[in-house]
């Protein structure tokens, strides 16, 4: 039985409805659009992961931003099907046309969602939002982009040979999902440790707007008319220009947007395999300061009172064997190390690239005192989770948990009651584990939360809180290096398995430069009377924070 051919609306080109004029065999004609179709895939779901790293890495708490990008994205596609058909009787021009804007749009929106982070000081002033607005616009516009392609892509590959609807759906979808899988892969394990963020989704781009290109004004060039050809021709000509001269300038363009986000003094600016790390100042007798994924790690002028606090009442009682869990900038071992008695010294951060840094770098040695020349330290590349769970029990007699702020999805697990159950399994009788648990006055729930996770854990606690009374220590998920809005005090959690460890410093170590006996008792107090009641423990599969 033929199929009955509906007339052409009117404007229409006369073959709308019948099989393409291709130059190829209709054979090689299908494999050609199943090619593009797994090449446009890959390329989608590039730029889908692209905005999901970058707002995780800009904002925080990857889960709520990938729950934001994907949501947004799908419901977006579904809109784009809806409106792409109005497009199908023109559907060689209108997917050439789609992927130049779907290249344009994808391709830059990595390098306009910095920009707007560096140049707008932040989530500050009158863009507060602005990223977020931003992230959900490009989600929206590339979700309907992406959801106008099937459609079309559906018709031209009917035309090019007809088949039930069920069969060609079937093709389409395989072709789709294989590209989407190749794109996943592509992007942590090539695109992204290989070209970074911002090159990776040019790259991209330029790859989206060749495949179209290739395929509308190759395959089915005799489907358009002649201005229909030179406009698609100009447009992805102007759309690859646009860019090449953006790949051109991207390191310009980072330098520039890294001195808008750091200051005009960034020395070291270095993407390891875990995260970017940038230190400025350390010249000219101003201090270093270093920053993780954007994150302020420690200030110089502020860092000492820090990690005294941190680290010295822990040290009251035996501390010959010490685990120190993050520290790769060898501070806490510094700390560590100014008491007598201590033999061993085991630091454990998931960054080689941060502790080659804290070794070679003369700012930053000077700084940690160049405690990786001491015998005594001993330093392992892993994750502080699976260390402990490898470590044995009953062998460090201080554990020092010098990690990320809870608030940041990727630390959750370093916060929750199974992390704290193997930090306890792995004390000396008599040892106690020092935690650090973002700022109180700012978070309180959050301190608490971690305060009770400690005690769900069966350890006895004895949280405390240091003011902070300098400028720019902001430590954990936020970011801003703004001193009217920077965290005014850090917070701690000293724990011990067999009773509550008291907060006494070791009168044997070294004098201290800012931590007294006397701050520290009266500051106990203060963070008690911030206590939050029904703070609940986090855990793996319920985390709090």
């Amino acid at each position: 039985m033929i199929e009955a051919q509906a007339p052409a609306p009117p404007g229409a080109p006369p073959s709308w409805r019948g099989p393409a004029r291709l130059p190829v065999r209709p054979g090689t004609g299908r494999f050609l659009v199943l090619a593009c179709v797994f090449v446009c895939a890959a390329c989608g779901l590039v730029y889908e992961l692209e905005l999901v790293a970058l707002a995780s890495y800009l904002i925080g708490d990857s889960v709520t931003q990938a729950s934001v990008v994907l949501s947004v994205m799908v419901f977006a596609m579904g809109i784009g099907s809806l409106a792409a058909k109005r497009l199908r009787r023109f559907a060689a021009a209108g997917f050439g046309a789609l992927e130049a804007a779907l290249a344009l749009v994808g391709g830059c929106s990595a390098m306009a969602l910095y920009a707007v982070f560096a140049w707008t000081g932040a989530w500050g002033g009158l863009w507060a939002g602005g990223p977020r607005v931003l992230l959900v616009a490009f989600s929206l516009a590339i979700g309907l982009l992406i959801g106008a392609e099937v459609p079309l892509l559906m018709e031209l590959i009917q035309r090019v040979r007809h088949q039930d609807a069920g069969g060609a759906v079937a093709d389409l979808f395989a072709a789709d999902y294989v590209g989407a899988l190749v794109g996943g892969l592509a992007f942590p394990f090539l695109l992204l440790p290989f070209l970074g963020q911002l090159t990776s989704s040019l790259l991209t781009g330029a790859v989206n707007v060749v495949a179209g290109a290739a395929l509308v004004l190759g395959l089915f060039r005799r489907d358009l008319t002649c201005r229909a050809r030179c406009l698609l021709l100009v447009a992805n000509v102007i759309v690859l220009g646009v860019l090449a001269s953006a790949a051109v300038l991207v390191d310009d363009f980072e330098r520039a947007s890294r001195q808008a986000v750091y200051g005009d003094d960034v020395r070291v600016a270095v993407q390891t395999g875990v995260q970017e790390i940038v230190l400025t100042g350390g010249a000219d007798g101003r201090p270093p300061d270093l920053y993780l994924d954007g994150r302020l790690r420690f200030g110089g002028r502020e860092e000492r009172r820090y990690h005294e606090a941190l680290v010295h009442p822990a040290m009251n009682g035996p501390h010959a064997r010490v685990l120190i869990l993050g520290g790769g900038d060898g501070l806490a071992a510094r700390e560590a190390l100014a008491h007598p008695g201590v033999r061993r010294v085991d630091v454990v951060d998931p960054d080689p690239g941060l502790v080659r840094l804290a070794r070679t770098d003369p700012a930053l040695s000077r700084l940690n005192g160049g405690v990786y020349r001491d015998p005594r330290v001993h330093v392992s590349a892993a994750d502080a989770f699976q260390w402990l769970r490898e470590a044995s029990a009953a062998t460090y007699d201080v554990v020092v948990a010098d990690l990320p702020d809870p608030g940041i999805t990727a630390s959750t697990k370093l916060y929750s009651q199974e992390f704290y159950g193997l930090a306890r399994r792995a004390l000396a009788p008599g040892g106690r584990l020092v935690v650090h648990a973002g700022p109180v006055a700012s978070r309180a729930r959050v301190f608490w939360t971690v305060e009770a996770t400690l005690r769900a854990a069966g350890l006895r606690t004895a949280p405390y809180r240091v003011d902070g009374r300098a400028t720019g220590f902001t430590a954990g998920p936020d970011r801003t290096t703004d001193v009217a809005r920077a965290p005014r005090d850090w917070g701690f959690v000293l724990a011990a398995a067999e009773a509550r460890p008291p907060l006494r410093l070791d009168p044997h170590a070294r004098p201290l430069h800012t931590l007294t006996q006397a701050a520290l008792t009266a500051d106990a107090r203060a963070a008690e009377g911030t206590r939050v009641t029904g703070a609940r423990a986090s855990t793996l599969v319920h985390p709090r924070y």
